[in-house]
């Protein structure tokens, strides 16, 4: 369907899809034949300041909207709350600097991109948007995230936010038990979050290229039994947490541009098994002339915290505990700080052993 309009032409695209059937009477053999139409319009690149609401267009319908590469400044708080059943909301390379707070209206959303405007801080409203797996928020000026967004987006599978100002993550970006895919490079982070162990399905991370602000990473950070792609180049990162040796899935890992004096440059330049073997041994005492590390650092290791033998299953599910849970059952909501740094590496606190 093609529709003339005062900016330019507006495409629109029927997407047909047919509803699968159950039994074989009439009424489903019916709803079977019956044809359900969402439409995709595309007002991208048609250099428009205004978004053009005069069109005869049921928004109800729509599944994805892309409205990209324009000049619009506001997006109307009457059309985003009109989108109920929008799926695909993109808006990236615009002028925007908000987004309309009935954006968390669109309880069916699963992919934003609003990449590439001039936001400083996104609605807390955007917390209702529970469907959402993707939010691409690349290339903008935001100072913060919402505090509360891992507590309310379980969904996501993925968290782009490269190329902004952030000088933190909210530590409930802890609790995205769901993420993959972690983007926070060029920024400016301090630090982060300490409890990084309930990312339990995280398997990319890149926080590089926040520089000088950037000097320590968690010990958590060794808890992330999924990630196979870590990059930390291109900060002020001196040492490597030893936890780092646990990360038995890495394949990739980027720490150059650092000034790192752990591991030393002649274990760096070995590779990467060198480098997880050295912090491994490390955090056992090898490379440490601290009897009192040693101690505590063994017996992680003799109670199966850190390796150790292992089955097939084991190795499949994860590092388990004497009861015998996987590390996903103890991540969960239900037992958070059960396997905290806090914990893990706060011995006399909390463990009672003799050995």
């Amino acid at each position: 369907m093609m529709v003339d309009g005062d900016h330019g032409m507006m495409k629109v695209d029927l997407i047909k899809s047919k509803r699968k059937h159950v039994g074989r009477n009439n009424s489903q053999q019916e709803r079977e034949r019956e044809v359900v139409r969402h439409e995709v319009v595309d007002l991208s690149k048609m250099c428009l300041d205004v978004l053009p609401l005069t069109y005869n267009i049921n928004l109800g319908i729509i599944y994805k909207l892309d409205i990209s590469n324009n000049n619009l400044q506001v997006i109307p708080e009457s059309l985003t709350a009109r989108l109920l059943n929008v799926g695909v909301l993109d808006v990236h390379s615009n002028q925007l600097k908000t987004l309309p707070n009935s954006i968390g209206c669109l309880s069916k959303l699963k992919t934003l991109n609003i990449s590439g405007n001039h936001l400083q801080s996104l609605p807390k409203t955007i917390e209702n948007c529970k469907a959402l797996e993707d939010l691409n928020a690349n290339f903008n000026q935001l100072t913060s995230l919402p505090d509360t967004i891992g507590f309310e987006l379980t969904n996501l599978k993925k968290l782009s936010v490269n190329s902004n100002k952030l000088a933190f993550l909210p530590s409930s970006t802890s609790h995205l038990t769901n993420l993959r895919h972690l983007d926070a490079r060029l920024n400016q982070l301090r630090s982060l979050p300490d409890d990084l162990e309930n990312l339990i399905n995280l398997e990319i991370l890149n926080i590089s290229q926040n520089f000088r602000y950037l000097d320590a990473l968690p010990y958590s950070l060794g808890v992330l039994f999924s990630l196979v792609e870590l990059d930390v180049s291109y900060n002020n990162i001196k040492s490597l947490p030893e936890s780092m040796g646990c990360l038995r899935r890495l394949r990739k890992l980027n720490i150059e541009g650092n000034p790192l004096k752990s591991p030393p440059p002649d274990v760096v330049e070995l590779g990467l098994h060198m480098i997880k073997e050295y912090l491994s041994e490390k955090m056992n005492g090898a490379h440490s002339d601290s009897p009192k590390k040693r101690s505590w650092f063994g017996r992680l290791r003799k109670y199966g915290t850190f390796g150790g033998a292992r089955t097939v299953q084991e190795e499949r599910e994860g590092y388990s505990m004497s009861s015998h849970r996987t590390i996903d059952g103890l991540a969960s909501p239900r037992y958070m700080g059960m396997f905290s740094p806090k914990r893990i590496f706060s011995p006399k606190k909390y463990f009672t052993m003799k050995l």
